[in-house]
């Protein structure tokens, strides 16, 4: 089977796993949204909801300050057009890390003599946005939080360096990096925001996502790679997911490259020879691995029980186009990501990440100057599609 076979499987398969949205309302509630809590215990919030019809059914997380404690979640389901419900819940603890469910018996031999609760009544009250909680558990604990929704759909609000405005400034300003200390992600308008492919779909639950999503492809899939990936080793999880991402998949990955020019190829390769704004300007995001991957927890899982952006070189297994694009990924269970690394730059007081804005009047020029370093569709997407692309590319784009 080609790759173009196999891209056409996928959004088939894609197709069949998602609903369309059939809400009417002028605020879906789909989304997710995060916020705080505080009573018994504090925390942060977060609910991860998709749209199912006739409701949002997903799943809520409480993540207690105390990060010894378990983590708690509890599926949940919104009714529409109703502003304020009840709603009883089970809730689940999992393990911090692994995101895995503990159960009664780990968790007396972990926390003796501590209660946990097994389930709850919960009180909703919704607006447009914002989520109001409250909860009080089988034992007597109780809680309120808010959360309001994401803005991951928004325009980047990302300022771009001032320092660097032509093509000429990039080559010149990026030679200067630290080699392999840097991660590149070439976006064709400035103001597209940092978000996965998944989190673009409209859907949220990541639960949803690792119990429904991945077997399905990896039942489809797995007659049409020479390797059968095993989803319990954590290195061909990823594997997987970088292989489903590259040929198409929505997913919780967020592709970005070792090498700056790499980047300047994606940021520029779909825009029209002839008809590019005068404004229009190409963004190539720059972000410090080394720092971010030193100074904030890493996730070994999806869904580790805490709020991650985890930065992975998965194994090019079955998949040509990651070396030639000196692929470089992250993995995340947020939606927002601009928001989260804004964050994180104050709690740390670091700087993770800029962004570089170039005309894109300035294509010509560079996809030339990228087909003399040999980037281009031919090299980065090994095969017949690539080739036809790159010739494409040659006797008509430039």
């Amino acid at each position: 089977m080609t790759a173009e076979q196999l891209c056409r499987l996928i959004d088939r398969l894609y197709k069949a796993l998602t609903k369309p949205c059939s809400s009417k309302e002028g605020n879906p509630m789909n989304g997710q949204w995060t916020g705080t809590y505080s009573g018994t215990n504090t925390g942060r919030l977060v609910a991860d909801l998709d749209d199912i019809g006739t409701s949002y059914a997903g799943v809520a997380f409480a993540y207690d300050s105390n990060v010894s404690y378990p983590r708690t979640f509890a599926y949940v389901e919104l009714p529409k057009q109703q502003c304020r419900f009840t709603q009883p819940v089970v809730l689940q603890p999992v393990e911090r890390g692994t995101g895995q469910f503990v159960t009664k018996d780990q968790l007396a031999q972990r926390f003796p003599g501590v209660q946990v609760p097994e389930h709850a009544n919960t009180e909703w009250e919704i607006t447009p946005k914002e989520i109001s909680l409250s909860c009080r558990t089988n034992i007597g604990t109780n809680g309120v939080g808010k959360m309001v929704k994401s803005e991951g759909a928004s325009p980047s609000t990302l300022k771009a360096r001032a320092d660097v405005r032509s093509w000429e400034d990039f080559k010149k300003f990026v030679l200067t990096l630290e080699p392999y200390r840097f991660a590149f992600r070439g976006h064709g308008k400035n103001t597209w925001r940092l978000r996965t492919s998944f989190h673009r779909s409209g859907r949220a639950s990541l639960i949803k996502f690792q119990t429904q999503d991945v077997p399905a492809l990896h039942r489809h899939l797995s007659g049409l790679t020479t390797h059968r990936f095993n989803l319990g080793d954590p290195l061909d999880y990823a594997a997987f997911l970088n292989l489903a991402q590259h040929h198409g998949y929505p997913t919780p990955i967020l592709d970005w490259t070792q090498s700056p020019f790499v980047a300047a190829y994606f940021g520029f390769k779909d825009l029209s020879r002839d008809d590019v704004p005068a404004d229009q300007k190409i963004r190539i995001i720059v972000f410090d691995v080394k720092v971010w991957s030193t100074m904030l927890e890493r996730a070994a899982v999806i869904m580790p029980g805490f709020l991650h952006m985890t930065f992975l070189e998965p194994l090019a297994t079955n998949n040509p186009r990651a070396l030639p694009q000196q692929s470089i990924s992250t993995v995340t269970n947020i939606d927002d990501l601009e928001l989260y690394i804004r964050e994180m730059e104050t709690t740390h007081n670091k700087s993770f990440m800029f962004a570089i804005d170039l005309p894109g009047s300035e294509r010509r020029l560079v996809m030339q100057d990228l087909a003399l370093m040999g980037i281009t569709a031919g090299s980065l997407f090994p095969g017949i599609d690539g080739a036809c692309l790159q010739l494409k590319e040659r006797f008509f784009d430039l």
